[in-house]
């Protein structure tokens, strides 16, 4: 008999993440807020959809969570049709959001309260990510329970770590938002400064991507950053939702982070700039736009 599995949300990495747990055989059961989305996602995956959280959650023994925010957490978790309505005592809840640890470590009172194991799950890969079942899972909760959702994790993830305590993965995924951050806004500057220094920017990224300079983002965005296209990977309204997180946080622990508060409100300018939806490259949008008023 196959592990029994709720997924709730189906957006842009739900969607995927969800799809490779049926692949790998596990018995899934979907919600969505949509609901035709949740019967397209059963017409190709197979298994089954629920009309709320409370009915996805039960009989299953571990239960997965992709949603937008800390609202919309709290809205699929509690209430009569809530996930810990329906959820059984030591079940597991792992919650893939990105989320302030805040939230996620009032989640996991409220579950321990149902006799549930609360896992906080936040994922980094992006859509690209989840599409190729590669994402990196950074986790907060207790060792057992994370060995037993790590297994199955994997079957959408080609790393995980547990970094400690509920909130410890809501953490670190603000230090990723951070770093990434920082990187991007730097190849922007880059590339932007290359062009009006008139360089060939194919030419000075092969050169430099091979030594200290090389990143992620310089090997995966520079030709589509140079091309003035932003439609590949995370939306600029969802990086400021994390970014607002991470800032949060800092003032909440002492971290003092000036270039992610820079950064930030560089991307509400691209944000006035029309770009809330272009992907986080677009900060190079920014300085265009810039450049060309002042032409």
């Amino acid at each position: 008999m196959s592990i029994k599995v709720a997924f709730i949300g189906l957006g842009v990495m739900g969607y995927p993440m969800s799809g490779h747990l049926a692949q790998a055989g596990y018995d899934v059961t979907v919600y969505n807020r949509t609901t035709q989305k949740a019967q397209t996602w059963v017409e190709q995956h197979g298994g089954n959809y629920a009309e709320t959280p409370r009915q996805a959650a039960i009989g299953a023994q571990f239960v997965f969570m992709c949603v937008g925010n800390d609202d919309d957490l709290r809205s699929v978790v509690y209430g009569d049709e809530g996930v810990l309505a329906g959820m059984a005592a030591d079940s597991i809840l792992v919650d893939h959001t990105t989320t302030s640890a805040k939230v996620a470590r009032e989640v996991a009172v409220n579950a321990k309260k149902s006799g549930v194991h609360f896992i906080d799950a936040p994922v980094s890969g992006g859509q690209a990510g989840a599409e190729n079942g590669v994402l990196t899972v950074m986790a907060g909760g207790e060792q057992t329970c994370f060995d037993k959702a790590q297994p199955i994790m994997a079957a959408f993830s080609r790393f995980s770590q547990l970094l400690g305590e509920v909130g410890s993965g809501q953490t670190c995924k603000m230090v990723n938002q951070i770093c990434i951050a920082g990187v991007v806004q730097g190849l922007a500057e880059g590339l932007h400064f290359a062009k009006q220094a008139g360089l060939d920017a194919e030419k000075v990224v092969e050169t430099i991507s091979k030594g200290a300079a090389g990143s992620w983002q310089m090997e995966n965005r520079y030709k589509t950053m140079s091309a003035g296209e932003y439609e590949f990977g995370f939306a600029v309204d969802w990086m400021r939702k994390d970014l607002g997180i991470a800032l949060d946080e800092a003032r909440s622990n002492g971290a003092t982070l000036p270039v992610t508060a820079l950064v930030d409100q560089y991307y509400a300018d691209v944000q006035a700039l029309g770009g809330g939806r272009f992907d986080t490259s677009s900060l190079l949008a920014r300085l265009d736009a810039i450049h060309n008023k002042n032409g």
